[in-house]
């Protein structure tokens, strides 16, 4: 049997375990995950674009709660960058 250590799990499963808090946050990003990486995996039309719109404020969002959790200053993107 594998170990601990040598189990491999969803990053999300893990964010759920060690801060409860952002367990709303880790469902959410793992319930898109299997859309995700068909995207990544180069699929056409896996994801449309208001849901990619909605996913990049999501994640914007997340970014900005974990600074706040670890008292850190938020970064908001350049301009041009980000797109």
């Amino acid at each position: 049997a594998p170990s601990r250590r040598n189990r491999i799990t969803s990053v999300w499963i893990l964010l759920s375990a060690v801060a409860p808090e952002l367990d709303e946050w880790a469902r959410y990003f793992a319930a898109g995950a299997a859309k995700r990486a068909a995207a990544e995996a180069g699929i056409p039309r896996v994801v449309t674009a208001r849901e990619a719109d909605d996913l990049l404020r999501a994640a914007e969002q997340f970014v900005a709660v974990v600074e706040t959790a670890l008292g850190l200053a938020h970064q908001p993107a350049l301009d041009g960058l980000a797109a």
